[in-house]
C-alpha cells in the first residue's frame, strides 16, 4: 500500500519539511505572488494548480535537493516557470559555490523567469533557446546535476540531455505513473544506471535518477520494475 503523501502546501509545512530559513521562504512567497499576478495573462502552470503552489511546484521541485547535497552546478532543461530550476536556485541562494542554469525557448516564460530572479535576488543564468541550440554550441555547460520536470517521454530526453552530461554528471527527471515503462522503453536505446525513488508529493509519481548515460551500441536489454 502506497505511503500517505502529507500536503505541504504552507509556507510553514515547507519550511519544516525541508528545513530552509526565512528568508528562503520570504522569496519563496515573493515568487508565488508573481505566479499568481502574471498567470492572469500568461498560461505559466496549469490553472488548477494554482491554488496549491507550495505542494505542487515549490515542494516537487525541492524534493530534488536531497538527492544530490553537494551538487555546485545545476542545469534545468525546458523550465517553463521556473520549475524545478528556480526553486533549487532560492534554496541554495546562500551557497556562494552553487551555479544554476535554466533553458526555456518561450520568451514569455523567461520573461517572468527574469523577473523571479530580479525580485529575488537569487542568482540564475537563463538561456532563451532550445535545448537542441544550445546542445549543439560550442561552449557547453559542465553540469553535475541535470534536471527536466513533464518535459518529453525519457527516450527523448535522453537525447536533449545528453550533451550536458559529463563522467560525473547525474540526471534527476520528475516524472509521472509511466516513469518505470518510459525507462524500460529508454533503454532499447540507452545504458545508464537508473534508479526511479518515490516522490514525496504524489504518490503515482516518480524521480528518475540517471548516472553514466551514453547511447546503447550492442548488447541485451535490461528489464525494468515499475
Amino acid at each position: 500500500m502506497p505511503a500517505q503523501i502529507h500536503p505541504i502546501d504552507t509556507p510553514e509545512r515547507f519550511a519544516a519539511r525541508f528545513d530552509v530559513s526565512r528568508e528562503t521562504i520570504e522569496r519563496l512567497k515573493i515568487y508565488e505572488a508573481l505566479l499568481k499576478h502574471w498567470q492572469k495573462g500568461t498560461n505559466l502552470v496549469a490553472p488548477k494548480t494554482l491554488e496549491h503552489i507550495w505542494h505542487r511546484h515549490f515542494a516537487d521541485s525541492a524534493q530534488l535537493l536531497a538527492l544530490a547535497p553537494g551538487a555546485a552546478t545545476w542545469l534545468d532543461l525546458g523550465a517553463g516557470a521556473g520549475f524545478p530550476g528556480l526553486v533549487v536556485a532560492i534554496c541554495l541562494a546562500n551557497r556562494e559555490d552553487v551555479h544554476v542554469h535554466i533553458v526555456e525557448s518561450n520568451a514569455r516564460k523567461c520573461a517572468f523567469c527574469h523577473e523571479v530572479v530580479r525580485e529575488t535576488g537569487c542568482s540564475v543564468e537563463i538561456h532563451e533557446a532550445r535545448i537542441e541550440s544550445l546542445g549543439a554550441g560550442d561552449k557547453l555547460i559542465e553540469a553535475d546535476i541535470v534536471t527536466a520536470r513533464a518535459l518529453a517521454p525519457l527516450d527523448r530526453l535522453f537525447d536533449l540531455a545528453l550533451p550536458f552530461f559529463g563522467a560525473d554528471t547525474m540526471g534527476l527527471f520528475l516524472k509521472g505513473r509511466r516513469a518505470g515503462s518510459e525507462l524500460a522503453g529508454a533503454k532499447k536505446r540507452w545504458d545508464c544506471e537508473a534508479q526511479l525513488h518515490p516522490s514525496a508529493t504524489d504518490n503515482e509519481a516518480r524521480i528518475v535518477q540517471i548516472a553514466g548515460l551514453r547511447r546503447r551500441k550492442t548488447g541485451h536489454v535490461e528489464a525494468t520494475d515499475e
